[in-house]
């Protein structure tokens, strides 16, 4: 996949949880039918060609939601 990653169930559902949405409104967003985010989310489809991309350009746009997965912040380890 040209992105590097697989947008699996999780990553999908965690995206539009944190972009704060309700299927519907994802989907809407998207310009999609909900029962797709619906089968995204529950693993049946997986999104590929324009939706994978789609996907992660909303994700690069959604800040803190990083579409690699969360990362430590800054300092944790105890780094000045």
């Amino acid at each position: 996949m040209s992105e590097g990653r697989e947008w699996t169930a999780e990553r999908v559902a965690r995206l539009r949880k944190a972009m704060g949405l309700s299927q519907a409104a994802f989907a809407r967003e998207m310009g999609i039918r909900q029962q797709t985010v619906s089968e995204w989310e529950t693993g049946r489809y997986q999104p590929r060609g324009a939706s994978a991309r789609l996907l992660g350009m909303l994700a690069e746009q959604r800040a803190p939601y990083d579409a690699a997965g969360p990362r430590p912040s800054e300092g944790e380890d105890g780094s000045p």
